[in-house]
């Protein structure tokens, strides 16, 4: 189950890479995206692999959290245009 952690944990900082060399806006807007499902993703398996069911009610925040942070961006951004 680590092992699926690190390779999650590995495409975030792939990610991150895009952050920082991203040409546009959209490019960050995608890995906005792929932080919060990588963090649902992450969360979901410590839970299981550490037996913490508490864990799982972080996961449900953060998907919420990850649904409604890219639609703000999206408002924002056809306000600046």
């Amino acid at each position: 189950m680590m092992y699926l952690a690190v390779a999650i944990l590995l495409s975030m900082l792939l990610g991150m890479w895009r952050v920082i060399k991203g040409p546009t806006l959209l490019d960050r807007l995608l890995t906005i995206q792929l932080f919060g499902s990588a963090g649902v993703a992450i969360c979901l398996i410590l839970a299981k692999a550490l037996s913490m069911p508490a864990l799982l009610d972080v996961a449900l925040l953060l998907a919420v959290l990850a649904a409604a942070i890219p639609a703000a961006l999206v408002q924002r951004l056809r306000r600046q245009i």
